[in-house]
């Protein structure tokens, strides 16, 4: 059951992601990266990690994804136009991901043994295994970053406004 599951979501998750990069349109985009974010936090369900799975839901699928369609929107942005790429980027790019996807392709069949032993649904956090541990870890030593990444989007937020605000 596992397995097809871990199947069934891993290829929606491909296909989410090649579509995500083959659309012209941003909210098509958007809407294609929602179910990538969506399937991954199926595989995190799958796996036994139901509180990663539900902050993916939460966090990324809902706030991240509704800032990102709320800054497409602000923006006005339409439909991708299509320039003359350079032929130096195909040229290099194509050898490029052929050569990342056999050097891949090695390491995982050279090491599949060691790669083949991670058990399904049986993961062990080393900290701890409920909610009060991780947020006692997050609240604390990962307080620093945890705020500049708050900091961080609200600056996004203010750049997408001031780069989408009309001249009077």
């Amino acid at each position: 059951m596992q397995i097809a599951l871990f199947l069934i979501f891993g290829l929606l998750a491909v296909a989410g992601a090649l579509n995500f990069l083959l659309q012209k349109h941003p909210i098509n985009s958007a809407l294609s990266l929602i179910v990538v974010m969506m399937s991954l936090a199926v595989l995190y369900w799958s796996l036994g990690a139901e509180f990663l799975a539900a902050a993916q839901v939460i966090v990324y699928s809902g706030a991240i994804m509704v800032l990102f369609v709320f800054v497409i929107m602000l923006l006005n942005a339409g439909e991708e136009e299509h320039t003359n790429a350079s032929k130096a980027a195909s040229i290099a790019g194509f050898p490029g991901v052929a050569a990342i996807f056999c050097l891949l392709t090695f390491i995982f069949l050279s090491n599949h043994k060691t790669l083949g032993s991670a058990g399904m649904g049986d993961f062990v956090p080393t900290y701890g295994s409920n909610i009060a541990d991780i947020s006692h870890l997050l609240f604390t030593s990962l307080l620093l970053p945890f705020e500049v990444t708050s900091i961080l989007i609200l600056v996004a937020i203010l750049g997408a406004v001031v780069l989408a605000r009309k001249e009077l």
